[in-house]
């Protein structure tokens, strides 16, 4: 009898412990040891029935089997929709910057690493030329150019413009797998689904990722997710593997993007914040140590980057947390052999002295010039003013904009809504790991605000956050009330990890409710308005795919090298200008031809016509676009003697008067005007904010700008005399198409 009740209450607390685990895998978050503990439960489970066949037959086999299959749908969603321009006109690569992206492909891919990085291109920025591998961030042409030697090596012919082509939709696919792995271990399964499916679709992360758009932040989302994912992993576990992983994923982000300069602020703020709120522990110090050391040494062997990890102002937050946190790791280990008043004394001298050495340090450092000050590209995220007055060409860039209030919605939709209800819940349930994703909400949130190309870094968070605030409405009125678990705040990890237990009553700060109490709370909340929230989420869902589709089909799925129109019955026109101009000049110029244009086309020139250009899109010589600015904003004889002197043979100038295109020079005149101001401000004045101010002999701004402009008009109309049969004519006076005016001629 004594046998039967013993092995009877084995087996009761054997399935106790099996049920828990799969409550704890299904609505827990699965990189708690708790889920990992309950995944393995189910594993045994179907093990012991008889292999894959018995492991579907538990719930874990099948939540994991529908877990992939969503996630590869999210792929293959992501993919497809960025195909529209293929689809539409064929396989081109798309906008400026990735035509000298493309070529510089072309040339590792064909010469070899070695000769890219030692490449020096005589096409650009004629007469000086240019050192191409030390000035450009070679993780794009490296990635693109290693998929082209596999394929070869597997004996599949594809053209390297094809990889080109297809890199960004490919990685959009390994950005939703990231997003996924990041999402899952700040919350839960659901959530990293829904987060994988937002971001595969979302329009502000397509607009930079379509089929076609060959340009760093194609490959840089993934690499930023991924390296956020592996230091969450490396401050959950304390494992140094996780942390080189990290640094790894670190390395390709610089080697990708200028932009790794938001992970190496953003990581060293998390640290700094976990110290503020007395979260240190063993797990941080040696994640962030191991990082910042491995991470350091691996950024500087990217040569366009070099020594600016230790020499400019970007970077020296995180050697101040590096130092900062040492500090805090010696009072530690000192606060078990000293007494507490001792202690308390020492910890406040120690504190403010290491942060008085640190700060004049790098006061001395910054004003001897070891340490460069802040670029003018990230002053400008400070001052949103700086750049218009100081550096005009920084401004000029469309994507340097502050970002309006409809973009928001334009390119995350109800997301923009969704995400600070994600926000708080994360905050109501803070870790270590939320405190991050946090900080990246709050950080993203404002640098999108004030420069528009940022809704790119905006867009990761944002999905992660609406995930999580859709996964927990689901969760609440769709899950079963009596397995409903609530995600743990904390994990579980090492000892030395616990803190005081009285000083953590709810993370929230308020005493949690009872289960009872809670019960009471939900009773109101009948199967009918469950089902009613439940159809009012999903419809909001319906709207996000479907606003989704539209706009990446009809705004961001046009090159801009290939210009359509649609007639009133809806036929489409292909407007191939550029290309055909382009293609002119390849066919019927010498090939060591100048030609001379604004700096928007020059990689375009380089790319397409594989002619010498004055300036292009790297911008690095303000003085040499000032002098071409300073030509096109002159009359004929000045602008002549200018072109003669830089031996310029063409003169390559874009009208949109005709078809009623708008973003032709004409439209970036003013800013010719101010650059060529910033260089020679005696030949070239402009007003300010168009306000007319008198000149030192008595001219008035204003004046002088219109004069210019009349002498900008008549080299336009000497240039496109032979074309004056297409334009209307009325008169004597000709109209612009693109801003509705008539010129004289």
């Amino acid at each position: 009898m004594a046998e039967h009740h013993a092995a009877s209450d084995g087996k009761h607390k054997a399935s106790s412990t099996a049920n828990a685990g799969g409550s704890v895998h299904g609505n827990s978050r699965p990189g708690s040891t708790g889920g990992g503990g309950g995944g393995g439960g189910g594993g045994g489970g179907g093990g012991g029935r008889g292999g894959l066949s018995g492991g579907l037959t538990q719930p874990a086999g099948w939540q994991s089997l529908l877990s992939f299959s969503i996630l590869f749908l999210a792929c293959l969603a992501g993919f497809s929709s960025r195909l529209f321009a293929v689809i539409r006109f064929e396989s081109i690569i798309h906008e400026f910057d990735p035509w000298f992206n493309y070529r510089s492909t072309h040339h590792l891919t064909t010469n070899g690493f070695y000769e890219f990085l030692n490449w020096f291109d005589e096409r650009a920025w004629y007469p000086l030329g240019r050192i191409v591998g030390g000035t450009v961030y070679p993780g794009l042409m490296v990635t693109a150019g290693l998929i082209h030697y596999v394929l070869n090596l597997l004996h599949i012919t594809v053209h390297i413009r094809d990889v080109c082509v297809f890199l960004a939709p490919v990685f959009s696919g390994l950005t939703a797998i990231s997003t996924f792995l990041l999402t899952r271990e700040l919350w839960n399964q659901g959530a990293g689904l829904l987060a994988a499916c937002f971001i595969a679709i979302v329009p502000g992360y397509i607009s930079r990722s379509v089929a076609g758009s060959f340009d760093n932040e194609g490959i840089a989302i993934f690499a930023l997710q991924f390296t956020y994912y592996l230091w969450v992993k490396s401050v959950k576990t304390g494992s140094v593997f996780w942390t080189i992983g990290c640094c790894l994923s670190y390395f390709y982000m610089v080697s990708a993007w200028g932009g790794y300069v938001f992970i190496i602020n953003l990581i060293p703020l998390h640290v700094f914040v976990l110290l503020l709120m007395q979260r240190y522990s063993r797990r941080v110090y040696i994640a962030y140590s191991t990082f910042y050391i491995v991470g350091l040494v691996l950024s500087m062997q990217v040569p366009f980057v070099g020594f600016q990890p230790i020499r400019t102002s970007e970077h020296m937050a995180a050697a101040g947390v590096f130092a900062l946190l040492q500090a805090y790791a010696f009072l530690q280990y000192l606060k078990d052999r000293l007494t507490k008043q001792e202690f308390q004394t020492l910890f406040f001298l120690g504190v403010s002295l290491a942060a008085c050495v640190v700060f004049l340090t790098v006061i001395y450092l910054t004003y001897t010039g070891y340490i460069a000050p802040w670029s003018g590209r990230f002053y400008s995220l400070w001052d949103t003013g700086y750049a218009k007055i100081h550096i005009p060409i920084i401004a000029s860039v469309s994507e340097h904009q502050p970002t309006t209030w409809v973009s928001f919605f334009f390119d995350l939709h109800i997301l923009v809504c969704t995400f600070p209800a994600g926000l708080w819940f994360c905050i109501k349930n803070i870790n270590d790991e939320r405190v991050f994703v946090a900080l990246y909400a709050i950080s993203a949130v404002y640098f999108a605000g004030v420069m528009v190309r940022l809704m790119l870094t905006l867009t990761p968070v944002v999905c992660m956050l609406s995930a999580v605030a859709f996964s927990s409405v689901f969760e609440h009125y769709m899950g079963d009330d009596t397995k409903r678990e609530k995600p743990p705040a904390e994990d579980s990890s090492d000892e030395d990890d616990k803190r005081n237990s009285g000083n953590l009553y709810d993370k929230a700060g308020k005493v949690r409710k009872h289960v009872s109490e809670q019960e009471k709370a939900e009773e109101g909340l009948g199967p009918n308005i469950k089902s009613i929230v439940t159809m009012l989420m999903l419809m909001l869902l319906m709207m996000f795919a479907v606003h989704c589709t539209w706009v990446t089909s009809n705004a961001y799925s046009s090159p801009s090298v290939v210009l359509a129109s649609y007639n009133h019955d809806g036929t489409r026109n292909i407007l191939d200008d550029f290309r055909e101009a382009y293609y002119w000049l390849r066919q019927n110029t010498d090939e060591h031809a100048r030609v001379m244009s604004w700096w928007d086309y020059g990689y375009q020139i380089a790319g397409m016509a594989n002619r010498t250009t004055l300036v292009d899109n790297n911008t690095w010589n303000n003085s040499h676009i000032a002098l071409v600015g300073k030509a096109m904003s002159s009359n004929e004889s000045a602008a002549y003697e200018i072109m003669k002197s830089l031996d310029v043979d063409y003169v390559l100038i874009i009208f949109g008067g005709v078809i009623g295109y708008s973003g032709d020079d004409i439209n970036k005149f003013l800013w010719m005007v101010r650059i060529a101001e910033g260089e020679h401000p005696k030949d070239i004045r402009v007003s300010v904010a168009g306000r007319p101010a008198p000149l030192e002999d008595g001219e008035n701004r204003l004046r002088h700008t219109e004069e210019a402009i009349k002498g900008q008009m008549k080299m336009l109309l000497h240039v496109l005399k032979d074309q004056y049969g297409r334009m209307r004519l009325i008169g004597e006076t000709r109209c612009d198409q693109s801003r509705f005016i008539y010129v004289k001629n």
